[in-house]
């Protein structure tokens, strides 16, 4: 049970990407689904996620710029990126989230958000360029 990111690239400052989030041999649609990001040498940072039912939280660090959302019958979930920064850059991962795994604390809080996450798979590499 894998979830498969995808969707990375090199954009410059200022860009856009979307992410998509997918399982291939799983429904999300049952599952609460987060993003979180890591840079070589930094610690890992909650980015997003979304419930079963559509609600959406979304880090203070990307709030304004990032969105999220799910296509239950595409399987798949969306990380919407704009502005990008040279911070940004990392590689993103999406998680199944376990329970109530998706609320405001959580993603702003990703050591304490990372008791709660399920299964995650290979991360999408994300690079801007100055």
């Amino acid at each position: 049970v894998q979830l498969q990111a995808s969707g990375g690239g090199l954009v410059e400052t200022g860009g856009s990407l979307t992410l998509s989030c997918k399982a291939a041999d799983f429904s999300l649609e049952y599952y609460s689904i987060g993003w979180f990001r890591q840079a070589p040498g930094k610690a890992r940072e909650g980015v997003s996620c979304i419930t079963s039912s559509g609600i959406a939280h979304i880090a203070d660090v990307v709030k304004g710029r990032f969105g999220i959302s799910r296509e239950n019958d595409e399987n798949t979930v969306y990380l919407r990126m704009s502005d990008l920064k040279p911070d940004d850059a990392a590689t993103y991962y999406c998680t199944t989230l376990k329970g109530n795994g998706c609320i405001s604390a959580y993603v702003n809080n990703v050591e304490t958000w990372s008791l709660q996450f399920g299964s995650w798979g290979q991360g999408t590499q994300v690079t801007v360029s100055s």
